[in-house]
């Protein structure tokens, strides 16, 4: 369970990576336009400066010949007149001397560094074009400042790149959306797979699976096949074998007991004593086996809710008629109690009897086994015992294991208890002290969705 917490999504990285991805190659292809984008723009700028500066030619040179036989002097006809607002382009009207005979309103009053020669120039502040009329007597100087053309290269990137800011989340969340879409059927796989245990080995439904998919959905059918077959070979060995063993243990049990008493007296006595010891305690293994058999097959569940109060009295009952003390065994259950559970009867009195079987031989012997039905449940089997530790709870819990006893047992009752608990879909829960108590040991017994 904490693999699953820690481990990396896959479904989170490829969202991440395809975003990334595709963010890159975004900017990659708006970089690369603005590249583009800057050499056009400079053939742009290049070609109305050219055709700016042809066009003042005739019209600076038809100025100057008006302004000439009108008698205006020179220094009278250099600034042209202007609107007020910013020039982008500005110019210079030039004679052979290179004196300036007209500029434009924002254009500098020294000649510009451009030399008197037609076509392109450029120094680290402006782009010039020169043109002359045919005989080279006027010349026109035509500046564009650089600024300009960042400025316009600038407002271009930010036209490009703003709606990026809004198209990449857009994008990210539409990503997301197709993603888990397309890997849906991994998760739904996944699930399937989890539910797939010792109780549930049925195929997996791979028709709705896309074809990637159906190999793995195929190997794990395969695999719970095989489990299947191993599984229920198990079980029918250790049922088959815990059922033969029964009738001639019981015959070899009886048959010593009968030794036993007529030993009466003789030395041989002892040895016939342990014999039938090994004899109880090997009868005893094999129902635990048995009754494991049939907890490993699934019997917990019935189709139909059932009074588990009625199985609880007959299984204490039962318990009181076989003891030499019956008054140790006590049952708590108020008139008006119930407790109902679509579970199966004998499986529940399996959980109930090896539950008070084990409060009873590992129980303080001078203290009584309590046993509370409450109305709904739970259900409580109480008995007398040191307290002990959470660590000492979890080992008695496992197949085999048994806590610091001295009496006999088998160490599979709890285990299976807890395996015939969670096929009725509830739970056993170990508590020491016992509920209410400073010492003993309690086992709880809690059917959920009842």
């Amino acid at each position: 369970m904490l693999l699953a917490k820690t481990a990396p999504s896959m479904t989170r990285r490829l969202i991440l990576w395809l975003t990334v991805v595709m963010a890159f190659l975004w900017l990659l292809a708006v970089g690369l336009g603005l590249v583009v984008m800057e050499e056009e723009l400079a053939e742009i700028f290049d070609g109305t400066l050219q055709d700016t500066a042809e066009r003042l030619v005739p019209l600076a040179v038809d100025d100057l010949e008006h302004r000439s036989l009108v008698g205006a002097s020179p220094q009278q006809l250099q600034t042209a007149s202007s609107s007020g607002e910013r020039e982008y382009l500005i110019y210079q009207v030039r004679d052979t001397a290179g004196r300036i005979l007209i500029r434009s309103h924002d254009a500098p009053a020294e000649p510009f560094e451009a030399p008197l020669k037609a076509g392109l120039w450029r120094n680290d502040t402006y782009q010039f074009y020169t043109a002359a009329n045919g005989d080279r007597s006027v010349f026109v100087q035509v500046a564009d400042a650089f600024e300009n053309r960042e400025e316009a290269l600038r407002e271009g990137a930010m036209a490009l790149f703003l709606p990026l800011l809004l198209l990449i989340p857009v994008c990210g969340m539409a990503i997301w959306f197709v993603v888990r879409r397309a890997v849906r059927p991994v998760g739904a796989l996944r699930e399937e797979i989890e539910t797939k245990d010792g109780g549930n080995t049925e195929p997996i439904d791979a028709t709705a699976l896309p074809k990637e998919l159906m190999p793995i959905a195929a190997s794990v059918n395969r695999l719970m096949q095989r489990l299947r077959t191993a599984l229920d070979a198990e079980r029918e060995f250790t049922a088959n074998s815990a059922h033969e063993l029964r009738t001639p243990i019981a015959g070899a049990l009886a048959q010593t007991q009968m030794l036993v008493a007529e030993l009466v007296g003789n030395p041989h006595r002892r040895r016939a004593d342990q014999v039938e010891a090994s004899l109880t305690r090997l009868s005893h293994l094999a129902e635990k086996m048995l009754q494991l058999s049939r907890a490993e097959a699934g019997i917990g569940l019935a189709d139909h809710a059932v009074d588990l109060g009625r199985v609880l009295d007959m299984v204490v009952t039962d318990f009181q008629r076989g003891m030499a003390d019956p008054d140790r065994l006590v049952l708590r259950h108020p008139t008006g109690a119930r407790l109902t559970a679509p579970v199966s009867e004998d499986g529940f009195a399996i959980v109930l009897r090896n539950l008070i079987e084990n409060a009873l031989i590992h129980g303080t012997p001078d203290k009584p086994v309590e046993v509370f039905l409450e109305d709904g449940g739970p259900v409580r089997i109480t008995n007398g015992s040191p307290v002990m530790s959470a660590i000492e709870l979890a080992a008695i819990r496992k197949r085999f294991g048994r806590g610091r006893t001295e009496a006999e047992g088998s160490g599979l009752g709890l285990s299976i208890v807890d395996r015939l608990l969670g096929q009725m879909n509830g739970q056993l829960i170990l508590a020491s002290p016992a509920t209410g108590r400073s010492d003993g040991f309690e086992a709880r017994i809690e059917l959920r969705h009842l």
